[in-house]
């Protein structure tokens, strides 16, 4: 066995000692009497140069210094740190590597196109890198046609995901041995982007099971309405690394062990948003491509997309004229988070009503999210713009009068965040246009586009 300075682990979207592929390996090959050495990165340039939100920072930043206070229970020291960009990363372990002569740098292997050149460059500069695979709860690869081909629709790809895990099951990693201690966050700062999102640690405690046993059983019939917290709140957790999808697989197994035969389930209901996770990220594996903000879609690749600078930031800042859709917008711009429903529906709204390119408003999804992932961001934007694979048809075009009527029927979600109408009635609150004009109310709202005419014009604009 090699002595512990020879081997350095190093931490990057997979801040946690649950799952931890690259840990475990690192804890076997290492002795606990001596101080075993880990790095993490802190790379605010090079994050904001991938749009991550001043949220998401916030939330890793609060979990990488939650770590150190964990894994020094294991007898690992982790340092952070400051490396604006990837090039300093680079630099940085090639002189730590030649300094304390590393002979294996061990980590869990990342899936975006910048990332993996950055672990090329490593090998280029004799850095000894031994990846694992951490991200997905089937290997990438491994769910293929006949013919040895990427799945291109979903529902073929969750059959064989299911087959393959029936017939292989999957490699489930528990937590490091290690003494118990209590971890808490040094100081609760209220000033904290992200103070409303506790640690892992809570969250695994509290929530997750508080979901499972209360929650998951109603799902199909909640999770698409924003005023109520029917979903599970774990994309976060799982965007930021610090909890894996095998986690949140084995323990939703643990509860309900026939799952993947009860497909017509409330719990199933809930498991095949997690398929449609692994989907992306199996298909942005196969497709590097789209890292590069590419459509999938070949036929779109030279679409000229209208630009009118007022109507995006009319939809950015939520003053559409929309509720729903102004509603939902607001929430994204106060919270860094927004209900999948409606994700769909300002989606739909900016793509197909203001014809304006899907890349736009990936952008800004993830500039906002604290769940911002590239994958899941990519897959959703280029399915509401029908620009992706197994996208919606073009002529389908969400109507957002109707969708606020089916999913916020009494107006609760679209008063929480638009207080302005707060007394309009139930059933006008979903295009007060009318009401207000004929009963003179003193607020100001305005539709951007006319819905009919908006639909219209996409279609003609598709064809």
């Amino acid at each position: 066995m090699l002595s512990n300075h020879q081997h350095l682990l190093w931490f990057r979207n997979d801040l946690r000692t649950n799952d931890n592929p690259a840990l475990h390996y690192f804890l076997k090959q290492t002795s606990p009497e001596t101080k075993r050495q880990a790095i993490f990165f802190i790379s605010e340039a090079q994050w904001l140069k991938h749009d991550w939100s001043a949220i998401k920072i916030d939330f890793i930043k609060r979990h990488a210094n939650a770590l150190v206070q964990e894994l020094a229970l294991s007898n690992v020291q982790l340092s952070l740190v400051v490396a604006s960009h990837f090039s300093d990363q680079i630099h940085y372990l090639k002189n730590y590597c030649t300094e304390h002569d590393v002979k294996q740098v061990i980590a869990n292997s990342e899936l975006e196109v910048n990332e993996c050149d950055r672990d090329n460059a490593c090998r280029e500069n004799g850095i000894p890198l031994t990846l694992f695979e951490a991200d997905v709860i089937v290997p990438k690869g491994k769910i293929v046609t006949k013919t040895g081909a990427m799945y291109k629709v979903f529902t073929p790809f969750k059959k064989a995901w299911l087959t393959y895990v029936r017939e292989h099951g999957f490699e489930y990693l528990s937590d490091i041995e290690q003494q118990q201690g209590n971890i808490l966050e040094r100081s609760k700062q209220t000033n904290s982007l992200s103070a409303k999102w506790p640690l892992v640690t809570q969250y695994k405690a509290k929530a997750l099971p508080l979901f499972y046993r209360q929650k998951i059983t109603q799902y199909q019939g909640q999770r698409d309405i924003p005023s109520i917290k029917g979903t599970s709140g774990v994309s976060p957790y799982l965007a930021a690394g610090v909890l894996s999808p095998r986690y949140i697989f084995q323990s939703l197994l643990n509860r309900f062990p026939d799952i993947l035969i009860a497909s017509d389930s409330d719990e199933f209901c809930w498991l095949n948003e997690v398929i449609w996770r692994e989907f992306y990220r199996h298909l942005m594996f196969d497709q590097p491509r789209l890292c590069k903000h590419q459509c999938f879609n070949d036929k779109y690749h030279e679409v000229s997309w209208p630009y009118d600078h007022q109507l995006f930031t009319a939809w950015c800042e939520g003053k559409t004229g929309y509720p729903i859709v102004d509603a939902a917008m607001r929430q994204l711009n106060q919270t860094g988070w927004m209900h999948n429903r409606l994700r769909m529906v300002v989606a739909s709204f900016l793509t197909k009503h203001l014809l304006i390119d899907w890349r736009l408003g990936e952008r800004y999804f993830m500039q906002h999210l604290i769940d911002g992932d590239l994958a899941s961001n990519n897959g959703g934007w280029q399915w509401a713009s029908s620009t992706g694979c197994d996208a919606q048809p073009y002529f389908r075009i969400f109507n957002p009068i109707r969708q606020s009527e089916r999913f916020d029927p009494n107006g609760d979600f679209i008063r929480k965040y638009i207080p302005e109408l707060k007394r309009i009635p139930d059933k006008q609150i979903h295009f007060p246009h009318k009401y207000i004009k004929e009963n003179r109310l003193s607020i100001y709202w305005s539709a951007i586009v006319d819905h009919k005419q908006a639909r219209l014009n996409a279609l003609a604009f598709y064809k």
